[in-house]
């Protein structure tokens, strides 16, 4: 049964909507849960859950050394580097770049403060809350700052689901769309693990960063959304709106 033309725009319009409203309900959903995980912190209610899992991850007659073999520690310390501010920096850095000899110069600057703003919104948040570094086992890795949320997780999700998402509306084609979203998560899932199995984060500091780096990263699809529907950002004339 062929539909009108009007029927085709309002099923587009309603499909679209639907999405907005989802990312809107997640943003909140996210901000409310932040916030009462970081409430469970301060409480120390966590503290017990916490302790555990990081021991566990441990041998039990050596806490100087995680499980598993000599090549998963090597693994975990690369992995723990992508979500380090020099690595995130030079990926923002990169595609900001691609994004300018592309000449999608208002794309490549809502990259750029979407990546720096989160940055800053993660340091103040590690301000505010001040929580101490897990000290049951050794670090594995040089720490400067406090507990949570856990920098490497937030920045991960920020960056990487950020510019993944940003190059998802730039890219023709469903199966690149979801390969990017894919990789963004798929990395910033392994770089929170890491941290823990580093022995220099909680567990919840983990959550409590991918909770946020998730929020942030939405607010910006949102943003980047709204101004390509204004035109303001430019997208791919060959791609389908999402």
């Amino acid at each position: 049964m062929k539909t009108s033309p009007l029927s085709r725009l309002t099923g587009w319009i309603g499909r679209r909507s639907v999405i907005v409203l989802l990312a809107a309900l997640i943003v909140v959903a996210g901000t409310w849960g932040f916030i009462a995980l970081a409430d469970e912190v301060r409480e120390g209610d966590t503290r017990k859950f916490d302790e555990w899992a990081i021991r566990s991850l441990r041998r039990a007659n050596d806490p100087a050394t995680p499980i598993g073999p000599n090549w998963l520690h090597e693994t975990a310390r690369d992995l723990t580097a992508l979500g380090g501010v020099t690595v995130l920096m030079l990926v923002t850095l990169s595609v900001a770049g691609y994004l300018w000899m592309a000449t999608k110069y208002h794309a490549m600057w809502l990259a750029l403060i979407a990546s720096f703003s989160g940055l800053l919104v993660s340091s103040l948040l590690k301000r505010a809350i001040e929580r101490a570094r897990p000290d049951i086992v050794p670090h594995l890795s040089h720490v400067y700052t406090s507990s949570f949320p856990s920098g490497h997780s937030m920045m991960s999700a920020v960056v990487y689901l950020t510019l993944g998402s940003l190059l998802a509306r730039l890219s023709p084609g469903w199966a690149v769309k979801v390969y990017f979203i894919t990789v963004a998560m798929g990395l910033t899932f392994l770089i929170g693990v890491s941290r823990v199995y580093m022995g220099v984060h909680y567990p919840t500091d983990v959550l409590a960063g991918w909770t946020a780096g998730l929020v942030w990263a939405i607010l910006c699809w949102l943003v980047a959304r709204y101004l390509q529907r204004r035109g303001t950002v430019e997208k791919d004339s060959r791609s389908p709106e999402c």
